[in-house]
C-alpha cells in the first residue's frame, strides 16, 4: 500500500490549505492521519482518525484550528487547516497504522505506512 499525500502550498497567518492523502488499495489499517517535521526537529503527531468508527485525536496545538476527516470508499484522509500560524510550517505527511494502540497513537514508530510529505509554508 502506497500513500500519496497533495494539497501543500504557500500561505499567508490567518489562511487556510487543505491536505489529501490516498492510498493506493483499499486499506485495513485502524488508524490513519498526519504527523509534521520543521527543519532540523523530529517528526510530530498533528492529527489521527481512527478507519472505523472515526474518533479523532489531535496534538494541542492545533484544537479548534485542524480537522481531520475521511472517506473509506476513496481510502483518503484529509486535513483541513484553518487559522495557520507560521509554528505550523513544516513537511506533512501522512501515516496509517495496521496495530496501533492508544498509547501510541503520538508515536510515529507505531505507523507501518507514510506518505512522501507535502510542504506547507506559513509566512506572517
Amino acid at each position: 500500500v502506497q500513500l500519496q499525500a497533495s494539497g501543500g502550498g504557500l500561505v499567508q497567518a490567518g489562511g487556510s490549505l487543505s491536505l489529501s492523502c490516498v492510498a493506493s488499495a483499499r486499506i485495513n489499517v485502524r488508524y490513519m492521519g498526519w504527523f509534521r517535521q520543521a527543519p532540523g526537529k523530529e517528526r510530530d503527531f498533528v492529527a489521527i482518525i481512527r478507519w472505523n468508527g472515526g474518533h479523532t485525536f489531535y496534538t494541542d496545538s492545533v484544537k479548534g484550528r485542524f480537522t481531520i476527516s475521511k472517506d473509506n470508499a476513496k481510502n483518503t484522509v484529509y486535513l483541513q487547516m484553518n487559522s495557520l500560524k507560521p509554528e505550523d510550517t513544516a513537511v506533512y505527511y501522512c501515516a496509517a497504522g495496521e496495530g496501533v494502540i492508544s498509547s501510541q497513537l503520538q508515536n510515529p514508530r507505531a505507523y507501518g505506512y507514510w506518505g512522501q510529505g507535502t510542504q506547507v509554508t506559513v509566512s506572517s
